[in-house]
């Protein structure tokens, strides 16, 4: 008898939490939180939902982890009204962003290695002093080509170190009309130095 009244009250539980159930049911349309995934309920087992994906494939996820998507988003933009003043505004101002960095990605970027084994097979017999002549030469070579090719961007990649090769770059940077700056920390790190070139001084 005690056996059949805890079967019984769990029954009651299990039904409890059913109609407590966020609405979830068999055949819902459903969306993962935190993931791209969605698909179709097929069973569900307490708080465990297993959900079908579009491509077939079976999941199982808790049940706090779903939401249940009762429009699609097509569905929801038949009823925009295209001709509404306000979407036409907005519509406007993108196309003006949009073709504002267009021009920014068709600015060609120039990049020099400056490390020395990008620049020669062999250091051997070249001291310090030799190296870095010819490190600085490169750098004025490629400065000068850029300014007659009226290009203006070059990023010079030094490295770290010990800062010298840095110190004489910009020693000769200041020759010229050009501003510089510690290039993206993000892409170079801290060893690379962006070189602006004014056009109009030129």
């Amino acid at each position: 008898m005690l056996i059949f009244v805890v079967k019984l009250v769990a029954y009651i539980f299990k039904l409890i939490k059913i109609m407590l159930r966020k609405g979830l049911e068999i055949g819902n349309t459903v969306a993962v939180l935190d993931d791209v995934l969605k698909g179709k309920v097929v069973a569900i087992d307490n708080n465990l939902i297993s959900i079908e994906s579009l491509d077939g494939m079976l999941f199982k996820f808790d049940e706090k982890e779903l939401v249940k998507i009762e429009v699609e988003q097509h569905e929801l933009s038949k009823f925009s009204d295209i001709n509404n003043n306000f979407l036409k505004e907005k519509t406007t101002e993108v196309k003006k962003k949009n073709s504002f960095f267009k021009k920014q990605k068709q600015e060609f970027l120039m990049e020099i290695d400056l490390h020395i084994n990008k620049l020669t097979k062999s250091v051997k017999g070249l001291d310090n002093y030799d190296m870095l002549n010819l490190q600085l030469d490169t750098a004025k070579r490629k400065l000068e080509f850029a300014i007659h090719k009226r290009i203006s961007k070059i990023v010079f990649i030094h490295g770290v170190g010990e800062g010298v090769l840095k110190s004489e770059l910009h020693s000769l940077l200041n020759k010229y009309p050009v501003k510089y700056y510690d290039a993206s920390y993000k892409q170079y790190g801290l060893g690379a130095t962006e070189v602006y070139i004014f056009q109009n001084s030129i």
